[in-house]
């Protein structure tokens, strides 16, 4: 995909849906990774929220993509949910040096914490924030509404993420849940997906947006447009967007993130998406 001057990508890179819409007809799930990120230079890491992989799983991953590609891989859960930041100095280190073999692969660790993550917990969050290696990027994402009063607790949050240069994940889901539909998908969606308020402000250099839309983008487009105008504004300002855009049937996030990097592509000078492997499969050119 080439040198950006922002990340844009899914949720994940392994759904079969994809296969004969967006991977070529005879795609494998071996062929994934590396077809996605022919299109996309960023991916959540969510499966790191459940399973810690191998080495051998991170070198596989490295091989199937380019120079420039991030991983934003989610800390697993024992740490964020079940031991809720309660953890020693070593047990964060082991974790991250999980990801040694890949660093140069490495876009902002992602620490979600759970909704009833409180203030009240926040000196766990400090004492997490302090311990964690400088080498590397972190975006923390709160769900409590505490931290969204716009008071002491969300300037505490936001000047304690400013002072160790790290973004707060940015998490919009006004479209998904303002709609009325009947989809078993979005109906699932807004029972998974928080209903916190949206903000627009950084705090570090890597803003971390995660835009929950509609399955159609020409639903999706007041949205879609006004996160161009934020990610154009802050490139501008020579800062890093990562943008991730999930749809509650996860087949359609290829297509909005594409109308995603048009819009972005009226208002800053960027490169075009590359074809999609389905596509370049039709013109009978050869991928790899």
């Amino acid at each position: 995909m080439g040198i950006r001057k922002y990340h844009l990508g899914c949720t994940g890179w392994s759904l079969k849906d994809w296969v004969g819409n967006f991977f070529t007809d005879d795609a494998k799930p071996d062929d994934f990774l590396r077809q996605y990120s022919s299109v996309f230079n960023a991916v959540e890491g969510n499966t790191t929220f459940y399973n810690v992989p191998t080495k051998e799983t991170l070198e596989k991953w490295k091989r199937a993509t380019p120079d420039g590609f991030k991983f934003c891989f989610k800390f697993h859960r024992s740490i964020t949910h079940e031991k809720r930041l309660d953890v020693e100095e070593n047990e964060l280190l082991n974790l991250i040096e999980t990801f040694d073999p890949i660093a140069d692969r490495l876009g902002p660790f992602h620490i979600q914490l759970p909704p009833n993550f409180s203030p009240d917990e926040f000196g766990r969050l400090e004492k997490v924030v302090s311990l964690l290696p400088s080498s590397y990027h972190y975006a923390v994402e709160v769900r409590h509404d505490d931290f969204f009063n716009h008071g002491r607790e969300e300037h505490r949050l936001n000047r304690l993420l400013k002072s160790y240069s790290m973004d707060r994940v940015i998490f919009d889901t006004r479209k998904l849940h303002g709609m009325q539909s009947s989809e078993k998908t979005v109906l699932e969606a807004k029972k998974k997906k928080p209903k916190v308020p949206v903000r627009f402000n950084n705090t570090a250099a890597r803003p971390f947006v995660r835009f929950v839309g509609s399955n159609d983008p020409i639903g999706n487009e007041p949205y879609l447009k006004e996160w161009a105008i934020v990610v154009a504004d802050w490139i501008k300002e020579g800062l890093h967007p990562y943008v991730f855009i999930h749809t509650p049937d996860k087949v359609s996030q290829p297509k909005n993130a594409r109308r995603f990097h048009q819009l972005l592509s009226d208002l800053v000078e960027i490169e075009s998406m590359p074809i999609w492997p389905v596509d370049r499969q039709s013109k009978q050119m050869n991928l790899f």
